[in-house]
């Protein structure tokens, strides 16, 4: 399959740009990366803003202790393979300390909780600008996103109070204990984060590949079963065929049935969906307005 991707050459542009642009205005910007495709592109495109030498700032993973083998797998070993600083801060350290609370019962996640994680790791290492994968296409509340996305000093941001960024000029100015969030592929649809994928050639977790796995139903979505899932006595362990389109906590992430094992085949697939790649994210149906309040409290 052939594929006319000067549109692509344009965002990653736009990308690149707005990755130096952090650089350029902050003294100690960090990327956010929690080992999924999007933040692989981030990555992936901040080591081409700056080569031939290394990205001039750590990545940052919040670990919720309960995410998919796969992923930490992949992590640890882009990190080791290219030699970059990663800062993990820890769910269950922040629960440990009691600055969080775990949540109980089946339906319990670690996935909010990440925010006061993150908050601590901001602190801790003061970032004034934290750079991640976050799309515009992804979800209502992230639609309603700058580039340079504005945090004051409890790390909240106010949907109503943004900066306007006008031919791309961003405005990163700000208060001691203020610090950013900047979305460089904000821009990026889903398809076009796989067609790049595939021009770039760029290696992905095996989780996102069509694979035979130990799942379970749960109110018309499919979990991967592990250590970490509560399941009720009625939710019986099969084995399907399954991949994931986006990665979570393992507590809040559907898969889908999918034959898709290759990137051809996964372009195929987003192109006829109807369905967004949120769509089998639990955490995002605890309400209505889920992800703009967890934003407002600080969540990326």
């Amino acid at each position: 399959m052939k594929y006319n991707l000067t549109h692509l050459k344009e965002l990653e542009s736009e990308a690149i740009y707005v990755i130096r642009e952090v650089v350029a205005q902050f003294e100690n910007p960090a990327l956010l990366f929690s080992g999924g495709k999007d933040s692989i592109l981030c990555y992936h495109l901040a080591k081409k803003a700056f080569h031939p030498g290394k990205i001039p700032f750590p990545l940052v993973h919040v670990d919720t202790g309960h995410n998919f083998p796969e992923t930490i797998q992949f992590r640890d070993q882009l990190v080791e393979k290219d030699g970059v600083e990663l800062i993990v801060g820890s769910v269950q350290q922040s629960i440990d300390e009691g600055k969080a609370i775990e949540e109980t019962g089946f339906n319990a996640s670690r996935n909010g909780l990440q925010t006061v994680t993150l908050l601590e790791t901001i602190e801790s290492n003061k970032f004034d600008a934290c750079m991640g994968g976050a799309r515009r296409d992804e979800e209502k509340a992230r639609a309603k996103e700058r580039f340079f996305s504005h945090r004051d000093e409890f790390g909240q941001w106010d949907p109503k109070n943004q900066r306007p960024e006008l031919w791309n000029i961003f405005n990163g100015m700000k208060h001691m204990g203020e610090n950013f969030r900047v979305f460089p592929i904000s821009n990026w649809t889903e398809m076009d984060v796989w067609q790049y994928i595939l021009a770039e050639n760029i290696e992905l977790p095996s989780i996102y590949f069509s694979h035979e796995r130990d799942v379970f139903m749960r109110d018309g979505v499919i979990y991967a079963d592990g250590e970490y899932m509560n399941k009720r006595p009625e939710e019986k362990v099969e084995k399907r065929v399954v991949r994931f389109r986006t990665i979570g906590d393992m507590s809040c992430t559907g898969a889908v049935e999918s034959p898709a094992d290759n990137l051809e085949k996964i372009i195929e697939e987003v192109a006829a969906t109807r369905t967004t790649e949120r769509g089998t994210r639990a955490d995002d149906k605890r309400s209505e307005a889920a992800m703009e309040d967890r934003k407002k409290q600080g969540y990326f």
